[in-house]
Order: structure tokens, then C-alpha cells, then sequence
């Protein structure tokens, strides 16, 4: 039955997240998990404790390795900032790390049901996805870039009016664009509040990954694509004819490891070693590597 509801629940949000703002989502998120609680009997998340997965030797990190530098494949491996993390994650806790390669809107579903024990694929920390899943002390800050072809003037998401934008599904960028595209509501009022982009004819297109979306820009199937700053220099680097710009008046944003909501002990064994590797310039190190890669 806790399978069956799971499955529900994705195609919900599947279905939901094109025209949702992040308050809709949220509520969206909270009455999924409210009927899958009550068709399973359940009282919260469903995870391994920190004793489980040593007894289990092995920890199981979900990504979306199409989000470079932070994960990426090359062969059949799947490689990456995250991925480093997560070695010294499972070293940490003497247990070997098993990566699964998902799309990003999986990870969150993934870690509630159990699947995986923590998420981590340059997820972006924000109040929405707290009251889902618990997260890490924040590992590294990002902002959001524009992708366009050389020769376009861009600055801010005001300049696409009447354009295309692709957008990986379920991340900043795709939040970002839509709700300049479709407006947001007012929290308060609940009043509809105009979207920069709305009434221009602009579209926001989601994709699986940054990467299709580039691919489809650089074939002239759309004009922009938005995304975090780091893949979009990645992508830039590894493409001609395009480059990258911040988008003018984005804010900075942070980055968290995800784990069930009240999975407290493997929260704090994540923490623990994300402070080493921080205090040991360990990261950075992990960030400019994998740049060069």
C-alpha cells in the first residue's frame, strides 16, 4: 500500500509542478504526504538508523548526475563535488557509498520512503523543502546565471520577454522562471502579484536536466536557459558559440545534504564531516578539480 501511495504521490507532483508556486508546492507536498501517512499507517519518515546502515555496510546517496561540476558522469561512473562528499560521508561512518543516479524530482520521495538514505545533488536549502526533509549545515553558495548565445545582451530574467527558457525541473531556476512567467501569489492577501515575464509571451520549459536544455538551446529549440552558476560556466566551457551571465537581481542561495525528517544521528555524522572537510579546504579543493575535469 506504502508503495502504491508513493507512486501516487510522484505522478501528483509530476502533474502539479508546471503552474505551482513554491506555497502551492508546499502544500501540494503536505497533503501527498498526509494521504500517503494515512493509507500506510505511518508516523513519519521511513529511514535506517546510523547502526542499520553500518550493520548494512553500505549508505545510499541519491543524485541527478547531470548537474556539473557537482555530478556528472563519464563512463559509467558518476562522478562529482557531491560524490566526493559522500565517500568521505560513508568513510566516515566505516561503510561503502552506494550512488544511485536519479532525476532530481526522485530525491526528495526517495529519501521520505526510504530508498536512500541522504540526497545530494547541489540541492538548494529553502523553507519549502525543510518540511519535507531535514538538512545539513550549509556546504557551499551559489546564485543563479543565464545561458544564452554569444551576442545576446541579457542581464535579468525582465530582458526575456517574449522568449523561451529552459529550466531544470524542480530547481531555483525552474521556481524562478515560473514565477516571473505565471506570477506568484501573495502570502498574506493571497492576491495574484504579476510576474516580471507575464503577459510577454515568454515560456518557461522544464527538462530533466541542465544539459538537455543547453542542448536544445544550442539548437535554437529555445533562446535561454537558467540554471546555478557553476554548471552553467561547466556547460558553457564544454560548448561554442554560448556563454553565461548572473542573472542581475538573483540572490544567493546554499547548498545542504538531505536526510529523512528526524533521522537526528545521521544528520549529525553528515555535519561532523562536512566541518572537517571544511575546515580542511577540502571542498573547494573537490570544487575546483571537478571544474577542470
Amino acid at each position: 500500500m506504502q508503495e502504491c501511495a508513493i507512486v501516487k504521490y510522484n505522478k501528483l507532483i509530476e502533474f502539479k509542478w508546471r503552474r505551482v508556486t513554491m506555497k502551492k508546492l508546499l502544500a501540494v507536498v503536505a497533503a501527498a504526504a498526509l494521504g500517503l501517512c494515512m493509507l500506510s499507517g505511518c508516523s513519519g519518515s521511513s529511514y535506517q538508523t546510523v547502526d542499520q546502515i553500518k550493520e548494512a555496510g553500505k549508505i545510499v546517496m541519491y543524485t541527478d548526475a547531470a548537474f556539473p561540476p557537482f555530478e556528472y558522469t563519464s563512463g559509467d561512473q558518476v562522478l562529482g563535488v557531491d560524490v566526493e562528499i559522500g565517500q568521505e560521508i560513508a568513510k566516515d561512518l566505516g561503510v561503502e557509498l552506494d550512488v544511485k543516479n536519479v532525476k532530481f524530482d526522485s530525491i526528495v520521495p526517495g529519501i521520505q520512503s526510504g530508498k536512500a538514505d541522504f540526497g545530494a545533488a547541489g540541492i538548494t536549502v529553502t523553507d519549502e523543502r525543510k518540511e519535507a526533509v531535514d538538512f545539513s549545515i550549509e556546504y557551499y553558495t551559489s546564485v543563479q546565471y543565464i545561458i544564452c548565445k554569444e551576442g545576446d545582451t541579457y542581464e535579468n530574467l525582465s530582458d526575456l520577454t517574449g522568449k523561451t527558457i529552459g529550466v531544470q525541473l524542480g530547481t531555483t531556476g525552474d521556481f524562478l522562471v515560473s514565477d516571473a512567467v505565471n506570477g506568484t501569489e501573495d502570502e498574506e492577501t493571497g492576491e495574484h502579484v504579476a510576474g516580471a515575464l507575464e503577459g510577454t509571451g515568454a515560456e518557461c520549459k522544464q527538462y530533466a536536466n541542465a544539459l538537455e536544455a543547453s542542448q536544445d538551446l544550442l539548437n535554437g529549440r529555445i533562446d535561454a536557459v537558467v540554471i546555478d552558476k557553476l554548471p552553467a560556466e561547466s556547460i558553457v566551457a564544454n560548448n561554442t558559440g554560448i556563454k553565461c551571465v548572473k542573472v542581475g537581481d538573483a540572490e544567493p542561495e546554499s547548498y545542504g545534504i538531505c536526510v529523512a525528517k528526524g533521522n537526528t544521528e545521521l544528520l549529525d555524522s553528515i555535519n561532523s564531516t562536512l566541518e572537517r572537510l571544511q575546515s580542511e579546504g577540502k571542498i573547494e579543493e573537490y570544487v575546483v578539480a571537478h571544474s577542470e575535469a
